[in-house]
């Protein structure tokens, strides 16, 4: 049997004929640039995501990166984050002339740690003049950008607590999260000044190609962002500030149109799927060799963008579940602290020991909403197989 880590032509086939509708009526109208269709995703998403403003961008990385340019982030500026993520989400910090500062993460969620950030405040930080300065640098911390890894919140209460407290801007890397809410109800992007959405291809929401959106329920944010994502211009060809093209396409917004109102049944669908798999797992007796994560907090709405879990043979495991026609993949295999772009931050080994353990020991299973339940269980029995060839 074949399962592969994810197949996007179902969803296709599923919608084809109001996809290709979509796409015909954009090529008719010639109108490409910031059209009705980009006007009403915004709203749209904006809603889904809790926030009063959305503001479509060309992708996720680009999400991330006007939103720190919005917030006057740059050179002598220091952001929290992750060490366990997508590069994009320490990337753009770098890009715009900040320093990424790590802290680990929950073993349970692989989300940012509120304890270890407030270690961090504690042992390397003081609070002077109305700002959180960093002692090793001297660099002004004046933001948190926690990520809501593979569908799941971060602990936003814990996390909002600290910001406040600091006065420190917060910035929600929500790629792998559209739709998703915490046990409170409240959903991605609607606790931080800025959440950031990506509609890669490969997100439960995606686009034919690249796309993004950021939200904020700050009126005055959007506007800024609106000014951002075209060179900062206002009026055309007047700039007060430099901004760039970070414009989503007309024609990813009518793609993302018709895709939006099937986002929760497919999520729906990838939550069955999950409870199928922990189930399964539970009767192959395969924990402490196979772990899945804790499930999500009652009343939470995981939306499962990737089911991951744990091996302490996971290279080896991978290596047969490909014999067996069955895909997988490891998000991350080296966590950020220790890429080589990011050696000048001086980090070692060790540092990070719960992100470096997941480095090593997690790996993603096939996911996607179209899968059958005999799939999954087939995936389930060649891992318990596969324990049992080598216990």
């Amino acid at each position: 049997m074949k399962v592969p880590l994810l197949d996007l032509k179902p969803q296709y086939l599923a919608l084809k004929k109001d996809l290709d509708a979509a796409v015909l009526a954009v090529c008719e109208s010639q109108q490409f640039i910031l059209g009705p269709a980009v006007k009403s995703l915004e709203a749209d998403v904006a809603k889904l995501s809790g926030c009063a403003h959305g503001v479509g961008v060309s992708s996720g990385t680009d999400a991330l990166l006007i939103a720190l340019m919005v917030l006057d982030i740059g050179p002598g500026d220091t952001v929290i984050t992750s060490p366990y993520t997508f590069f994009a989400t320490a990337g753009t910090i770098a890009r715009v002339g900040a320093r990424p500062v790590f802290c680990d993460i929950d073993p349970a969620t692989f989300n940012l740690c509120p304890k270890a950030v407030q270690a961090f405040i504690d042992r390397d930080c003081e609070y002077r003049n109305g700002a959180l300065i960093d002692r090793r640098t001297g660099g002004h911390v004046k933001a948190l950008m926690p990520v809501h890894l593979y569908g799941q919140l971060a602990d936003m209460p814990a996390l909002m607590k600290i910001a406040q407290k600091y006065g420190l801007r917060v910035i929600e890397d929500a790629a792998q999260a559209i739709g998703a809410t915490d046990e409170h109800g409240k959903p991605a992007c609607s606790y931080g000044d800025i959440g950031c959405l990506s509609f890669f291809p490969t997100k439960n929401l995606g686009a034919f190609g690249d796309a993004g959106m950021c939200v904020t329920n700050d009126a005055a944010l959007a506007d800024r962002l609106d000014i951002f994502r075209v060179h900062g211009s206002r009026p055309k060809y007047y700039h007060a500030v430099v901004g760039g093209n970070f414009r989503i396409d007309e024609l990813q917004a009518a793609i993302l149109n018709v895709k939006l109102p099937h986002l929760e049944s497919w999520g729906a669908a990838r939550r069955r799927n999950a409870e199928i798999y922990y189930s399964a797992f539970e009767r192959a007796s395969l924990v402490g060799r196979a772990t899945p994560p804790p499930p999500a907090a009652a009343g939470a709405k995981h939306i499962y963008n990737q089911f991951i879990i744990r091996s302490q043979r996971r290279d080896e495991l991978r290596q047969f579940l490909a014999t067996q026609d069955i895909g997988t993949e490891i998000y991350y295999p080296l966590p950020l602290h220790e890429q080589e772009c990011f050696r000048y931050l001086g980090h070692a080994p060790g540092d990070f020991p719960e992100a470096e353990r997941a480095a090593r020991e997690t790996l993603a299973l096939p996911i996607f909403p179209e899968l059958v339940e005999s799939q999954l269980r087939y995936v389930v029995e060649r891992i318990a197989q596969f324990h049992g060839q080598r216990s």
